[in-house]
């Protein structure tokens, strides 16, 4: 049978041992609890778990339709789990220590031009009203900043420095980093501080910047919403969320010249191989660039032949 306090246990060393956020100790336990199910449907107590049941868990995960890019997050939550298995005593070796997470291909990121983000700030603009105003502001910072969804709704007011131009983010990890504000950033979020409809903050809620219409500090659900409406109705026939911004203050970085390690630094990535994706390149735009500069197109044939 499996311990009824496993899974409160394994939360606590999440959050106290490896010092992860709330949203990536969900995502663990929301892993685990698959695994969880197929144990007690199976009748499998922690010291009968083992390789070849493990190959059946994910042989099952296949069987339900579930996506290969969500197996594999299964799968190393999976690892993780047995690493915690083993360390705290449950089991005498790591049961999931030569299961293989599969590779997944990597994938160029969907990214707004600058004239399609600025549709969608117009449509955000004209659903009216403070919502209106607020949304124009947090498409402005995502792109402008480059943030994570859950970075920009927990920003408070004593991370915003107009003045000097720029935020100070709390990332993954619970890393800090320091990132610029556009001055197109800046008169957004002042217009939108500065507004009379700004809802009055709930108590303890009194520090975050962009609030929900209740007064609390808006969840990453609204902003997904928004952002689907506002693209739909800017007429943008791509798949885009939140992270889409992201992907798209990189690459606007990378193709103005930025300097790859300063763009990590910016996004907050621990490892730039990470933010290696953001070096893909279109083919147009490279053809331009070989044109431009290779010295076989800097003159014209005929002055290559002798006379």
């Amino acid at each position: 049978m499996l311990p009824t306090d496993i899974r409160a246990k394994y939360l606590s060393y999440l959050r106290f041992e490896l010092n992860l956020s709330a949203n990536t100790c969900q995502a663990y336990l929301f892993d685990l609890d698959k695994l969880l199910s197929y144990m007690e449907v199976e009748g499998i107590g922690l010291e009968a778990l083992d390789y070849t049941r493990l190959q059946h868990f994910v042989s099952s995960l296949y069987d339900l339709g579930i996506s290969p890019s969500s197996i594999s997050r299964i799968i190393s939550g999976t690892k993780s789990f047995g690493r915690y298995l083993l360390l705290e005593g449950y089991t005498d070796t790591d049961p999931t220590v030569l299961l293989e997470v599969p590779r997944k291909g990597r994938y160029l990121p969907t990214v707004l031009s600058t004239e399609e983000i600025d549709r969608i700030m117009e449509a955000c603009a004209s659903k009216g009203g403070i919502e209106g105003v607020r949304n124009r502001a947090i498409v402005e910072v995502l792109f402008s900043c480059g943030l994570r969804v859950s970075e920009l709704c927990h920003l408070r007011l004593a991370d915003v420095f107009l003045d000097e131009g720029y935020l100070h983010v709390l990332g993954k990890g619970s890393k800090h980093r320091l990132v610029p504000l556009s001055p197109s950033a800046v008169h957004e979020i002042k217009t939108y501080l500065s507004h009379p409809d700004r809802p009055i903050p709930k108590r303890g809620q009194e520090d975050y910047i962009f609030l929900s219409r209740l007064g609390k500090a808006i969840s990453r659900i609204t902003v997904f919403v928004f952002i689907k409406e506002a693209a739909e109705a800017a007429g943008i026939d791509k798949e885009i969320s939140p992270h889409t911004f992201r992907h798209s203050f990189a690459t606007a970085l990378l193709e103005g010249g930025a300097n790859l390690q300063a763009i990590q630094l910016l996004l907050g990535h621990e490892d730039v191989a990470t933010t290696e994706i953001y070096t893909h390149i279109d083919r147009s735009k490279l053809r331009e660039q070989i044109e431009r500069f290779h010295p076989r197109n800097q003159r014209r044939p005929e002055d290559s032949n002798p006379k």
